[in-house]
């Protein structure tokens, strides 16, 4: 099986260095890749230059039209019979692409998602912000699971379609703002089979501090509101769990003025879920300091899409 690899990228030429090294690292070689600069202003040219003798790559640049119509344009382009997608910030394991040739060998799938891990190489802070996108103790522990609740939606930070996926598709129809929940619902729709590959993760880098991992969890808020504009029916109650959490958070810290009372109890079940929080981040990453930062990353994770969730749903109101 041939692969296609398209990583659309914007304005981050170390990290599509370190995505290409671990390219060179894959055990099964059978791939091209393709980059897609989208309009960038640091350029990532020099840096696919370095690695023409070792990949199988081709570079692109484009005018700035988002992630997902920079995909379609790198799907236009791809050679392969299987079409994957990573993210500019992904590091690929080495057993990758052989992972994957051997389950789609035995399953027939004709799209694909894996999971997304922490590398050892990450720092505290990206450690913990990959353990708040994972844990089964806050809404990151719904993705990349096995056991999936309903039809599975791959992801586009690690995901793969066939070529008659893209062919019947047309591939992503937004191009930002839930992009890849829109085009994962329309795979479904169109009678293709979806499923998750557990051991075809991705070292997933996300974001470096927790400002701008405040910030892509407000926009992730946005695009599930945004998602629904196009399928109202794809609101369910896991997705107002943060927005749940926010709301009573924001009455929790107005209790003082009024109730110290109910203020007091209601404290006990906070600080117990955020210790268990930390506790179990602490065990997991054999760090203290990591627990720690993982319980702000996790209060950021339900906060941050709970605003942007609840944000976009007063701006939906009032259209």
């Amino acid at each position: 099986m041939f692969f296609s690899v398209i990583i659309p990228v914007y304005n981050r030429p170390q990290e599509v260095a370190e995505l290409l090294e671990s390219l060179t690292q894959q055990s099964y070689k059978n791939f091209e890749t393709l980059i897609i600069e989208d309009g960038s202003d640091e350029k990532c040219d020099h840096i696919v230059d370095r690695y023409s003798d070792e990949l199988d790559i081709s570079y692109y640049y484009k005018e700035n039209s988002g992630q997902g119509f920079s995909r379609n344009y790198g799907f236009e382009r791809a050679k392969g019979d299987y079409f994957i997608v990573f993210d500019s910030d992904c590091l690929i394991p080495s057993h990758y692409f052989q992972t994957v040739t051997d389950y789609l060998s035995n399953h027939n799938l004709d799209a694909y998602g894996g999971p997304d891990r922490e590398h050892p190489s990450f720092s505290p802070v990206q450690k913990a912000i990959s353990y708040a996108m994972t844990s089964p103790l806050t809404t990151g522990g719904i993705r990349g699971r096995e056991k999936h609740a309903g039809t599975f939606h791959p992801r586009s930070f690690n995901m793969g379609i066939s070529r008659e996926v893209f062919k019947q598709t047309g591939g992503y129809r937004i191009t930002r703002m839930g992009e890849d929940i829109e085009f994962s619902i329309r795979i479904i729709e169109n009678g293709f089979s979806t499923g998750l590959i557990p051991d075809a993760y991705v070292f997933h880098k996300r974001r470096t501090n927790l400002k701008q991992f405040f910030n892509q969890l407000h926009f992730f808020g946005r695009a599930r509101i945004n998602i629904s504009r196009f399928y109202p029916s794809e609101i369910k109650f896991v997705h107002t769990l943060p927005a749940i959490f926010t709301v009573g958070m924001a009455f929790f810290l107005t209790l003082p003025f009024w109730n110290m009372e109910l203020f007091n109890l209601l404290l006990i079940p906070f600080l117990l879920f955020f210790a268990l929080i930390c506790g179990h981040s602490t065990r997991k990453n054999k760090s203290l300091w990591i627990g720690l930062l993982s319980t702000a990353a996790s209060f950021i994770q339900l906060t941050a899409y709970g605003i942007g969730f609840l944000s976009e749903w007063w701006t939906k109101v009032n259209e």
